[in-house]
C-alpha cells in the first residue's frame, strides 16, 4: 500500500514565498547597507572581533525597525495601493511580521548589551527613536529627530564598546545626525503624493518637494564638510577627493533638475533623481565616515 506525500506540492511553494515576502518586509536594502557600514566603521575604529556584536545587534535592530515599520503602515499601504509591499499583497499574514518585528527588538537587547552597557544604551536609544518614528512620529514637524538620533549614536555604539568606552568625536556625532536627517527628507520624496493622500504631515510633507529636496542636499553638503575639516590634522587626499565628488554630485544635480520638463510627471521624474542623488551623495559620505574610523574617539 502507497501512501501520498504529506504535503503535495501544495505547502513548502507557499511557505517559500511567506519567507521571501517576510525579507522584503524587513526593507533588506537599507537593513543590509546599515548593518555593512557600521560594521565596517566598528572594524576600522578598532573593535577587532567585537565587530562582529556590533553587526549582529544593528542588524537585529534594524530588521525590528523594517518589520514595524510594514506591520503599522498596512492599512496605509494598503490604500494607496503599494502592491510592493508584501503585506498588501498578503504574501505574509501580518502576524506574521509583527511577531518577527518583536522577536528581533527582544534580540537586540542582550546582542547590544554584548559590547558593554553604555554602548548598548546608545544603540538602543537609537533602536527606540527609530520606533518612535514608525509609531507616530513621521506625522510631525518633529519627523526627523528619530533620524538625527538614530544615526548620530551609530559611531556612539562603536566606540562605547572600546576599552575606556570614549565617547565619540563631536563631529562624527554631528555627521551621523546630519546624514541620518539628509537620507529622511531624500527617503520621504518619492513617497511624498501617497504620504499627503494619508494624513502624513511631516516636516519634509509641509516643505514641500522643492524645499526638501534642497534640504536634503543641504545637509548632506554639510556632513561631508564636517568629515573633511572638522577631524584633527590636515585633510586628506581621499577626504578632498571626497569633497569635489560631493558638490560636482550635488550642482549636477541640480542642473539637471532645472532642466527637467515641466510635464505630467515632471514632478516625480525630479523627486526619483534628487532621491538617486542624495543616495550617491550619502554613499560617499560614508566611505570618508569609515575611512576615518580611527579617528573618531
Amino acid at each position: 500500500m502507497s501512501f501520498p506525500p504529506p504535503y503535495p506540492l501544495g505547502p513548502p511553494p507557499v511557505t517559500m514565498r511567506a519567507a521571501l515576502a517576510l525579507l522584503r518586509a524587513c526593507h533588506p536594502e537599507p537593513t543590509a547597507a546599515v548593518t555593512l557600514v557600521v560594521t565596517a566603521l566598528a572594524i576600522s575604529a578598532g573593535r577587532g572581533l567585537g565587530a562582529a556584536w556590533v553587526g549582529v545587534a544593528v542588524l537585529a535592530g534594524q530588521l525590528s525597525v523594517g518589520w514595524s515599520n510594514d506591520y503599522l503602515d498596512r492599512e496605509r499601504d494598503r490604500s494607496t495601493g503599494r502592491a510592493d509591499k508584501p503585506l498588501v499583497g498578503r504574501a505574509v499574514a501580518p502576524r506574521v511580521v509583527g511577531a518577527a518585528a518583536v522577536i528581533a527588538v527582544a534580540a537586540c537587547v542582550p546582542l547590544s548589551l554584548a559590547s558593554g552597557p553604555r554602548a548598548a544604551a546608545a544603540h538602543l536609544a537609537g533602536v527606540a527613536a527609530a520606533w518612535a518614528y514608525n509609531l507616530g512620529a513621521k506625522r510631525t514637524l518633529l519627523s526627523p529627530v528619530p533620524y538625527a538620533v538614530g544615526f548620530g549614536l551609530l559611531p556612539a555604539f562603536v566606540t562605547l564598546g572600546l576599552p575606556g568606552h570614549p565617547w565619540p568625536a563631536w563631529w562624527a556625532l554631528a555627521t551621523g545626525a546630519l546624514l541620518g536627517m539628509g537620507a529622511h527628507f531624500a527617503n520621504v520624496l518619492p513617497d511624498l503624493p501617497g504620504d499627503l493622500a494619508t494624513g502624513i504631515r511631516g516636516l519634509p510633507h509641509r516643505l514641500g518637494e522643492t524645499g526638501s529636496r534642497l534640504l536634503s542636499a543641504g545637509l548632506l553638503v554639510v556632513g561631508t564638510v564636517l568629515l573633511v575639516i572638522a577631524p584633527p590634522g590636515p585633510p586628506g587626499a581621499l577626504g578632498t577627493a571626497g569633497l569635489v565628488v560631493v558638490v560636482a554630485v550635488v550642482v549636477a544635480g541640480v542642473a539637471v533638475r532645472a532642466r527637467a520638463r515641466d510635464g505630467r510627471d515632471g514632478s516625480g521624474y525630479r523627486s526619483r533623481y534628487a532621491f538617486l542623488v542624495a543616495i550617491l551623495v550619502a554613499a560617499l559620505d560614508v566611505v570618508l565616515l569609515v575611512a576615518q574610523g580611527s579617528r573618531i574617539h
